[in-house]
Parts: C-alpha cells; structure tokens; sequence
C-alpha cells in the first residue's frame, strides 16, 4: 500500500498540472448537473411496515385522496370576543377556502371546517385540511406563494391565521456559523503549520471535494428521489474529513523535508505513510455509513451513501490532489524556520521538541499518562460515564411542527390546535379498511370505529368514508394525547392488536398510518436495526484495523473506546435536546424526543471518525515499534510526532460540525451538535487519554498476533517500511519510477524558495 500510494503521490507531483485540471473539470462538471437540478425530497418510507403498506393501499384503492402529497393544515381563529360561527367571521373563513382551493393546480382538495367537525367547542378556532397531489418538495414556490397568500388575506381580514404541515417546507437553511466554523478550521491550520499556504492547501483541496459532491448530489436529488437534507449532511462530513485528511498528509510532507529529503521524495514518503493511514480511515468512515443500508430505511440508506461519495471524494482528493498542489507550492509549504531548518541541513523534527529544545506538550502529556496510567485511564471513564448517564432517559421520535422555533408560522399552527382542538389534533392516525374481503363492508367499517372509540385514548373517530368501489374506507381517529407521546404510541399498538380479531369477525384488514403512526414504525425499525448495525460496522472495522496494526487489542481497544464516545456523546445530546440544559446556548427554543435517526446515525459516522483518529495517532506508534523502539518509547514517539496534528484536526472538525447548529433544520441541528461533542470526547478524552494509558497497561501485549493469523492477514506496509529501504534521493525515485521530469521540478522547487 505505502510504496503504491508514495508513487501516486510522486506521479501527482510530476503532472500537477494535469492532476489539478482534471479535478477542477470534475468539478465544472458536478457544477453543470447541479444548476438546473430540482429540490430534494423530505418524504420518508419504510418498505414492510404496516404505515406503508397502508399508504400503498390508499394509493391504489383511493387515488383522489393522495396520501402521501403534501399537506397544509390552515388554522384560523376568529378576532377576540368574536367567533367563527359568527355570520361575518365565517363568510372570511369561507373566503379563505375559497382561496385555498384557487391558490395552485396541485391542490387536490380543501376540506369545509364546518361540514368536517372542524371547529373548536368554543367557537374561537376551525381549520380546514389542504391536500396535494404532490409531494411536499415537488410543490413550486408559487405554489406555497399561492398558500401564504391566501393566509395573509384572512389576517387583513381580521383573523389570525397559521399554516402547518408539511407543504411549507423546504430545503433547511443554514447559518452564519458554518463559515465562522470554517474560519476557525482556517485560523487552527495557521496557527499549526505558520505558513499561509501550507494553511490554505487543506482548505482548498475540502471545498474542491465538497463542491464536487455536493453538487453530484444536488444533480441526482431528484432521479435517486434523495432526502433534502442529504446535500447538507454530505457537506457537513466532506469539509471536516477533507480538511483532516489533506493536513494529516501536509504535515507529514513538512516533516519528511524538514529531515532533509528533497520535494520528491518527501511527497512521496508523505503519501505512502499519512497517505495510507487516510485511506484506512477512509475505509472505516465508509464501512459505517454504507452499513447504514441494513437498517432498509431508503431515506437512511441514501444518506449514509451519499455522505460515504463525500468522503470517498475526500480521500482521492486527498492522495491525489494535495501532492501535486504541494509540487506548485514547493518550500512555501514550510514556516519560516522550517525553511532555514531544510537550508542548514539540520534534520530538526519540528514536531518533536518545542523552542529552546523542550518538549513539546504532546510529548509530556504522553510521559505524564505512562507514569500514571490506572488514575489517568480510570478519571477519563468515569468522567465520560458521568456525561453518559443522561442516555438512560432517552426518548425517541421524529421532529414536527411542535419542535419548530415558537416565531414559525408551523409553531404557531401546532400550538393553536393543541390549545383549541386538544393535542392529539397535531397527531392525527388514518385507519385503511380494506373491506374487499367481507360480506358487508359498510358493517366492517363501523365495527371498527366502535372498536376504537371504545379505546381510552381515542378522543374522536370520524364517520368512515369510502372510496367509489365501496371496498376501502378510510377513518381519522383523533387521540386525546400528543404526537410524541408515550399514549398515542400505546393506541396505535392498541388498534393494531384488535386488527386480527375484527379480520376474524367481518374479513376487513384494518390498517394504521398516518404521519404519528409512520414515525413511530420508523423508531421501532431503527431500534431493531441497532445490534446488527453495530455488529456489522463494529466486526468489518475491527477485521481491518487487525490488518492495519497487525494486532488484537489494540482494534479491540479502540472499539470498546468508541462505544465510551458514542453513549457520552447520546448523553450529551439527551441532557441539551430532550432536558434543555444549555438550550439557549445552542438554539434549541423547544426540547422534545431525540431524533430517532440520531442513535443509529451518531454510532455509524462517530465510529469511522473515531477510528480515523485511532489510525493517524497508533500508526505513528506502530511505525515506532517496529522499527525497534521499546512500547513506551514507541507511545512518546507517536505523540512527539501525532499528537499536536491530531489536535488540530480535532478542533478543525469540531468548528465545522459545530459550525451547523445554526441550521434552521432540527435534524441538522443535533445531528451537528452530536458529532462535534463526540469527537471532542473522542479526540481528547479516548485517543488522547485512555489510549496511551492502556497501551501503558499492555505493554508489548498490546501489539501480539498469532503467527498462523499474522501470515495469512495482508501485509499492507501502513507504516512504509517498504520506503525506508528505497534510496533517500529523489533522483534515484525518479529514476525507478521511470519519471523524466523531475529534475525540471526540482529546478522549479529550487527557484521557489526563500
């Protein structure tokens, strides 16, 4: 692998010209698809579920309904003191309708608040049900221009109008914090390498990578029917792990030339060793978010696909990429004293001792962990079980308008039913009769709704509607509680359970769906999923990180890190999201159930990231150890030379995920604020504290392999072993990888510095 990627790297160096035109026509290329792509979507289906199914059925037997289009639940409340009952009052609301009905060609039907029930028992409130015969992200804008409008008319009017559902929404929005993030990632690689465009190459080869995935995701939104969310979470991954992965290499390219190797060749060592550590890294991150498709949630699957494209993308870039930028950039790639260092021949490590020869931190941290390792190892535990411990009280569900910002014309809608209508009106259940199998349909049906009436939460049950062949009927069933809440989940088990014995008695199949009934099979579908998830991403990770370290503990070791991260980082997100503690500060107006994407989601990108830092820090020690450093010695040296990069690209990749709690999406929101407290605790607390501490504990243990495994497990030469015995010349490289331009380059290079 080492000596592969180290010609890559020294191929890309001689042809950088080529190399960089071809990614920036990729990346015209990727721009061309994007601009005249359509809107991703925001519907989520779950193939097998009893939601779905009923879907489908609707779909088919009651095409006119469209259940799955989007809808927009207009509620207006009349002037105080005044009600819409009132003669005056309900010639607006009729006129709203009316609107309504006028305002887009998409709209399928609008429902009479006074003919369907909808009007509150004090008169105060009615809202009406408008239905499309499209999906919420295939609306236009003038279609929600139409709504809105029609809205704003009934407010000039005197009423108070509010619109919820899902026809209003669009792609999230994100905020100012994002490039305040990329600002501070700038800030770090300036501070970390003293040299403005050793700082800017890292920057530039992750906004090339993430231009180029998004747009490929942008373009294929619509063909793939991707989630609307996905470019942005694409984004989101493809900045950190493509800023990461090009400093991981740049440093390691600053340091081999610092040791006096010339451009060349340095390229070359860089690409082979940080080069190699990246694509196992690389490999991890995309074995977890691939194995994201076992959970067999469309919306999950594609994703975590995409996001794996950006972070395949950012590996290539990369390897590729970076060392033919480094070629134009030659010694302006090294700080000031870097440079007087490679003049003088002086062979300095720069990341081993600070000024004056004193170590640097890295190096001490390390030395202070191996003289105490049992208080070290046993403080970070008990330290992140402690953040764990909110995770127990975890509650799972699916965001709406009821954890929209209180300002939101959605927010306002949900908080009007609840207080109008009772709670459950934000959550209402459809029940699907399929009555094609029983003598008297019409007998079926209400046999039904008697059933359920008859159930504690049911608070209303309409009258069933039929469809045009008699053989389907359609019920809504109002519960008395909230979407999220624990009630409603229990009614719908309850409906579902009588559904056998009202089959047995009339021959009708009763099925529930519904937006509350489809998030709570999505909760159940990711709850099942959850163990062979882990089992999956946990065994292939753990299969190629024996392959990386030729070990057994150490893979082992760094698994049951990751799950101390992971449970923290759930906690975390529990004590601010669901609790409220420190809301304000991250913008959190409302607290409410964990998304229940969040889990399964946190687990499959926290375990490729964890890993990513597991792979640049112990292959350092690794290459110490085999080429005859003692354990401790090894450990001190993995740090001298990984501990001070592996901070930088920590804090790199916490601004950047940091950077989006500012979006207006909520999905967005936590996802954000979880990955950026799980590498916080990931970085800082297990690879940098717990890691050396066992390793300590292990001794040379930590690195033992069965004989009969270690010759039948690839040798894939992370540590470049393979490169040590090659020439330590550049022309003598050159010469073997029949290249005939370097010396031009190195006359290029030469003219280049100072």
């Amino acid at each position: 692998m080492a000596t592969f990627l180290a010609r890559v790297g020294r191929s890309a160096f001689r042809r950088r010209r080529l190399v960089l035109l071809l990614w920036v026509v990729l990346l015209g290329l990727a721009g061309a698809g994007a601009a005249g792509a359509g809107t991703g979507s925001s519907t989520i289906t779950i193939p097998g579920t009893e939601a779905q199914k009923a879907f489908d059925l609707l779909d088919e037997r009651v095409p006119t309904m469209h259940a799955d289009g989007a809808t927009a639940r207009v509620v207006l409340r009349a002037p105080d003191g005044e009600k819409v009952t009132g003669a005056a009052q309900k010639a607006e609301v009729e006129r709203v309708v009316g609107d309504l009905k006028a305002s887009s060609d998409e709209v399928a039907a609008v429902t009479d608040p006074y003919e369907s029930g909808a009007v509150s028992k004090d008169g105060s409130t009615a809202f009406t049900q408008v239905s499309y015969k499209v999906k919420s992200f295939e609306l236009e804008h003038a279609d929600r221009d139409g709504l809105q409008q029609a809205a704003e008319d009934g407010r000039e009017a005197g009423l108070t109008v509010e619109i919820g559902g899902d026809a209003l929404q669009e792609a999230p929005e994100t905020g100012a914090t994002e490039i305040i993030g990329v600002g501070i990632a700038a800030v770090v690689l300036l501070m970390t390498f003293g040299s403005l465009v050793a700082a800017g190459l890292p920057l530039l080869t992750a906004l090339i990578g993430v231009g180029i995935s998004v747009a490929a995701i942008t373009a294929l939104s619509v063909p793939l029917d991707l989630n609307s969310t996905t470019p942005t979470l694409a984004m989101m991954l493809g900045l950190a792990v493509g800023i990461d992965y090009a400093l991981f290499i740049v440093s390691r390219y600053r340091a081999e030339r610092a040791e006096g190797r010339a451009p060349l060749e340095a390229v070359g060592r860089a690409n082979g060793t940080a080069g190699s550590a990246v694509i196992f890294a690389g490999l991890t991150v995309l074995i977890a978010l691939a194995g994201l498709s076992v959970v067999n949630i469309p919306i999950l699957t594609k994703m975590g696909l995409a996001a794996a494209g950006a972070v395949a993308i950012a590996v290539l870039i990369a390897t590729t990429l970076i060392p033919a930028l480094l070629g134009f950039a030659g010694d302006r790639a090294l700080s000031r004293k870097e440079r007087a260092r490679v003049r003088n021949a002086s062979g300095a490590d720069p990341g081993a001792a600070g000024g004056g020869g004193k170590p640097a931190l890295g190096t001490r941290w390390a030395r202070f962990v191996l003289r105490r390792p049992v208080a070290v190892l046993l403080t970070a535990v008990v330290g992140l079980g402690a953040v764990a411990l909110p995770a127990s009280s975890m509650e799972l569900g699916l965001p709406d308008d009821g954890s929209q910002p209180t300002d939101t014309t959605q927010r306002k809608a949900y908080d009007m039913l609840a207080e109008s209508f009772g709670k459950g009106a934000n959550g209402p259940l459809t029940l699907a009769v399929d009555a094609r199998g029983s003598d008297s349909p019409e007998a079926a049906a209400r046999q039904v709704a008697d059933e359920v009436k008859g159930l504690k939460d049911a608070a209303t049950v309409n009258p069933p509607a039929f469809n045009e062949a008699g053989d389907t009927a359609v019920l809504a069933v109002i519960p008395k509680s909230g979407p999220s809440d624990t009630a409603t989940e229990d009614l719908v088990h309850d409906i579902r359970d009588r559904a056998d014995g009202i089959k047995a008695d009339t021959g009708a199949t009763v099925l529930v769906t519904g937006t509350t009934a489809l998030n709570i099979d999505v909760s159940q579908r990711l709850s099942d999923a959850m163990l062979p998830y882990l089992v999956l991403v946990v065994g292939l990770a753990f299969l190629l990180l024996i392959v990386v370290f030729r070990s057994l503990l150490v893979p082992l070791k760094a698994a049951l890190g990751f799950l101390l991260s992971v449970v923290a980082a759930l906690g975390a997100v529990v004590a601010v999201f669901q609790w409220g503690w420190l809301g304000g500060l991250f913008g959190v107006e409302e607290t409410g159930p964990v998304m229940s994407m969040m889990p399964i989601f946190l687990i499959g990108v926290v375990f490729g990231l964890a890993m990513d830092y597991e792979v640049f820090l112990v292959t350092r020690m690794r290459e110490a150890y085999v080429h005859g450093e003692s354990p401790d010695e090894a450990v001190v040296t993995g740090f001298a030379h990984g501990a001070r990069v592996v901070t930088a690209a920590a804090v790199i990749m916490i601004s950047v995920f940091a950077g989006f709690i500012g979006s207006s999406e909520a999905m967005v929101k936590m996802i954000g604020f979880g990955l950026a407290v799980a590498v916080l605790f990931d970085a800082f607390v297990v690879r940098m504290t717990i890691v050396p501490a066992v390793l300590k504990l292990l001794g040379r243990s930590a690195w033992w392999l069965p004989r009969r495994l270690d010759r039948i497990l690839p040798d894939v030469d992370v540590e470049g072993a393979k490169l040590a015995a090659e020439p330590s010349n550049s022309r003598a490289a050159t010469a073997e990888d029949g290249g005939g331009e370097e010396p031009e380059g190195e006359r290029e290079l030469v003219g280049d510095r100072g």
